[in-house]
């Protein structure tokens, strides 16, 4: 494989290594692309028919909504219902009478073009929400200036691609947005490496769907777009015009890791079943229903722990009952019967997240985390409960308890369950 690649790129004679941290693992050997967002600027020009250019902002706005309900459904298929929502907000973002009402007033009042009144608006909602104290309005900067950047191509006819080449490629970015990634054609994508990022991030749930690795939080230069590169997932590392015997060490390696899936895969539809002739299960574990079609495709018997607090760490807000509702119900329907089991929300510890504010501890592994800060935070622990039992219509659902401490979290729990059911009854 690599004697094919010698003419066209020839390992560095000084090899670059570049470190971050892995979110999923693997190897990958192929060109890098550096992916730079496209944001050209935009010229003011002046406009005599007004009504006519207010007429092009509202089509382009149409277009753009029409565009995020594709990449909505798009999504759901790919990464579930909670991901997908971000759509879903944009298209509200556009309709937002604030952000209208300022752009047809600039065309109308200054006689400017609609891509200048686009941008500039953007520019001073971003900066706006930007400046707020509230975590949860600050996110909302980056939205805008997204939402406004796809108006803004649309008016100037710009098409919204990521990747335009035929060869697959290690994709290096400053980050990824949602719309970003979904809109990638897959099948071109060796790796993700990422400057900034979360092991949480859009990014990274998507490379592990999509089982390819991925690296965030790494340093890389603009001038390694082009060049020969290794990105290995499990060490957290890539490698820029690495030398002849880092390539033939990887490709052994990346040979062994294939040979070894593919000894794997022979195993797909057999029984468990040990020399002493017992028979075992073995489930899968998922952070979120796009995990789902992994675990079918390596023939999981069930799902023996959802990680809940995936939906609760995505999101700036308690995810709503009829959001956790529509990912139970998706999971419990794709395993068609098989057993889910279905952690309850387990915070605390290494996993913070924005929608709950938490004191620190000195020791947060064994204190206050799961249980008992559902057991405390009982309104919302019903939200989850409910959600979880009508998705049980579905599937072949079970819950599970983390991290308890005592008898009386478990009796304290069903009683609370017992609870959730009666008012549901009712």
């Amino acid at each position: 494989m690599y004697e094919e690649r010698e003419g066209l790129i020839q390992p560095g004679e000084s090899m670059q290594e570049l470190k971050g941290k892995s979110v999923f693992g693997g190897i990958a050997i192929g060109r890098i692309s550096v992916y730079n967002k496209d944001e050209s600027t935009v010229k003011r020009v002046k406009i005599e028919d007004t009504a006519a250019e207010v007429k092009r902002f509202e089509e382009a706005k149409e277009t753009a909504k029409e565009q995020l309900q594709a990449l909505y459904e798009k999504a759901l298929v790919e990464v579930g219902e909670v991901n997908a929502m971000i759509f879903d907000v944009h298209q509200m973002m556009l309709d937002d009478l604030d952000y209208v009402e300022a752009i047809t007033h600039m065309i109308e009042n200054q006689g400017i073009n609609a891509e200048y009144a686009v941008a500039t608006t953007g520019d001073n909602f971003s900066n706006m929400f930007a400046a707020m104290d509230d975590d949860y309005m600050k996110a909302r900067a980056a939205d805008v200036k997204d939402i406004s950047n796809r108006v803004v191509k649309i008016l100037q006819g710009k098409k919204d691609s990521v990747l335009d080449g035929d060869e697959p490629v290690i994709l290096l970015a400053d980050d990824l947005a949602p719309s970003e990634t979904v809109q990638l054609d897959k099948s071109k994508v060796l790796a993700f490496v990422t400057r900034h990022g979360s092991t949480n991030s859009h990014t990274a749930i998507l490379a592990r769907t999509m089982n390819i690795p991925a690296l965030i939080g790494v340093k890389f230069e603009e001038n390694v777009d082009g060049r020969f590169a290794i990105v290995d997932g499990y060490n957290g590392s890539v490698y820029v015009e690495p030398t002849d015997d880092v390539v033939k060490e990887y490709e052994s390696k990346k040979q062994e890791a294939e040979e070894k899936k593919r000894l794997l895969q022979e195993l797909k539809g057999k029984e468990n079943i040990t020399l002493d002739g017992k028979k075992i299960k073995l489930y899968a574990n998922i952070g979120g229903v796009a995990d789902v079609a992994s675990a079918l495709q390596n023939d999981a018997e069930g799902i023996g722990l959802f990680r809940s607090e995936f939906l609760y760490l995505e999101s700036n807000t308690f995810p709503t009952e009829e959001e956790q509702f529509q990912a139970y119900k998706t999971v419990a329907e794709n395993m068609a019967g098989k057993k889910v089991i279905i952690r309850t929300l387990d915070i605390g510890g290494d996993k913070h997240c924005d929608c709950l504010s938490l004191e620190e501890e000195d020791n947060p592994f064994l204190g206050f985390r799961a249980i008992r800060i559902c057991l405390q935070q009982k309104d919302m622990f019903k939200v989850q409960l409910r959600s979880i039992l009508r998705a049980g219509l579905y599937g072949k659902l079970a819950i599970m308890i983390p991290m308890v401490t005592m008898l009386s979290e478990i009796l304290e729990t069903k009683q609370l369950i017992e609870e959730v059911k009666e008012e549901m009854r009712k």
